[in-house]
């Protein structure tokens, strides 16, 4: 398959990191990058990950009191 170089600029502890994990694993770095990109950015359906949310979904159930008119009580945020 043909590929075209491009440029990804990283924090220099996130690339030693990265280099860490590619020599772990035994695979190129550039390679650990285009999966990532793969997995999260091109294929049908993201994965989203808890921290890619704006607010953090609550699952539990509601206590009473705790509706959309009060959902800090719901978070426990407010007592």
């Amino acid at each position: 398959m043909p590929m075209t170089k491009t440029q990804v600029y990283f924090r220099p502890e996130d690339l030693r990191a990265l280099h860490r994990i590619a020599r772990a694993r035994k695979q190129p770095s550039a390679e650990l990058i285009r999966e990532a990109v793969q997995e999260k950015w091109l294929s049908g359906t993201p994965k989203k990950r808890k921290s890619d949310w704006p607010v953090d979904l609550w699952t539990g159930p509601v206590p009473p009191g705790g509706g959309s008119d009060n959902h800090g009580a719901a978070l426990g945020e407010i007592d």
